[in-house]
């Protein structure tokens, strides 16, 4: 796979270790004829260390031979997140360190998660793009408000910590974008 076909959640080699690609920075050049550098920022999904890579955008990089399965989360217990196989139903657990700040996407019964396996071991995950979370925590909504004027930060559910608008109160339903965690709007009023 190029480097100028990165995108978040996709997986490369580096070293024959797979990582799951965070970040991708384009900067282009201004002088004419220099071509444009990528800054990627990946996780290693054995030992969950970051990595760094810069690179031209037709670098190559070898996608790992890993499979993926549909899975639904259901519940923490411990150190783990317990997660059910959507074709055979087996339920199995994955470490918290494997799970790591995805953790903030997670909602009991959430589906559209995929597990990413390397030879018959959970690796990481592949989370959906949006995400629907109530607000647990918020400052109340001011009266004469509107979507346009400043933010304030809300925690949801799961304790992710989210710049919202002020009219938003606790209770609210939002959409978030799990690749850079930012609200994109609201989906209902409180209950």
């Amino acid at each position: 796979m190029l480097v100028k076909q990165f995108k978040s959640g996709g997986i490369i080699s580096i070293n024959n270790v797979p990582h799951i690609i965070e970040k991708v920075d384009k900067h282009t050049p201004s002088a004419r004829g220099a071509a444009t550098i990528y800054k990627v920022r990946c996780r290693n999904l054995i030992n969950q260390t970051k990595t760094d890579l810069t690179g031209k955008g037709e670098d190559n990089y070898q996608e790992p031979d890993f499979r993926q399965r549909e899975v639904q989360y259901l519940y923490k217990e411990g150190d783990n997140y317990v997660f059910m196989d959507i074709e055979d139903f087996e339920q199995f657990p994955i470490d918290k360190n494997i799970v790591g700040d995805d953790k903030y996407y997670l909602v009991e019964d959430k589906e559209g998660i995929f597990a990413l396996i390397l030879e018959d071991r959970v690796v990481g995950l592949r989370l959906p793009d949006v995400v629907e979370q109530k607000l647990a925590e918020c400052d109340p909504a001011i009266k004469g408000q509107s979507a346009t004027n400043r933010g304030k930060s809300a925690k949801t559910e799961t304790g992710l910590v989210v710049q919202v608008p002020e009219y938003m109160e606790q209770g609210d339903v939002i959409r978030i974008d799990t690749e850079t965690g930012r609200f994109l709007g609201r989906v209902g009023t409180s209950f």
